[in-house]
């Protein structure tokens, strides 16, 4: 759930910025917020997916969409469009994302499907705003390169750790075949013998150590 409440958190933060950029940035406006919903909307689309694999090439969606928005969150800095301001962050915004999760989960109902999961279906509609009272007051001059860059890279990590457990989860679901139960055995054999030659080795060096002692 973590990496898709974040998303969500982020894709307000992102309309938030564009809402005010100038009529003649429309093209960054709109890759801006296009970016921002499929980094949702992918997340959202692969959970009801029925296989995990669906859901994991969603997920890497998602991440492709995550790179997106901080190679254009890049470009509005450089743009001089995104300020950058030394030690700003979410909490100095009023934005805890653990009591963000809480909030937006305890509206949505919880439910899981491998690793971290959105929520389950919407109970009704309430506005961000509303949900989450921090978010009431803030504007997008508020906003920093620094902020949007430590959201978006908390959300590239709960991903990846998603990815990962959700591999795992695949391969547990995928039965072994004869012969990958053969090289399987054989990889587990050749490594016990593998260690037994070592622990030898280490005897032969040490009775050699010993010997020498003596002999000194």
């Amino acid at each position: 759930m973590a990496p898709w409440t974040n998303t969500v958190l982020l894709r307000f933060l992102i309309r938030k910025f564009t809402e005010e950029l100038p009529r003649s940035e429309y093209r960054s406006k709109t890759q801006l917020d296009d970016a921002g919903r499929s980094v949702v909307s992918n997340i959202e689309e692969g959970y009801k997916r029925p296989t995990t694999k669906e859901y994991l090439d969603f997920i890497g969606f998602s991440q492709g969409s995550l790179e997106e928005i901080k190679g254009l969150i890049r470009q509005a800095y450089q743009d001089r469009f995104l300020k950058s301001k030394s030690g700003s962050n979410l909490t100095g915004l009023g934005i805890d994302l653990k009591e963000f999760k809480g909030r937006l989960g305890d509206f949505k109902g919880g439910d899981s499907k491998g690793g971290d999961s959105k929520g389950g279906d919407f109970k009704g509609w309430v506005p961000l705003e509303v949900l989450y009272p921090p978010l009431a007051s803030l504007k997008g001059a508020d906003l920093t390169l620094e902020i949007f860059i430590e959201l978006i890279n908390k959300t590239d990590w709960l991903l990846r750790q998603t990815v990962t457990s959700l591999e795992k989860k695949m391969a547990e679901e995928m039965p072994m075949s004869a012969q990958e139960k053969w090289l399987k055995a054989q990889m587990e054999r050749r490594f016990e013998e593998d260690r037994k030659i070592d622990e030898e080795l280490r005897k032969m060096a040490g009775r050699r150590f010993n010997e020498k002692l003596k002999k000194e």
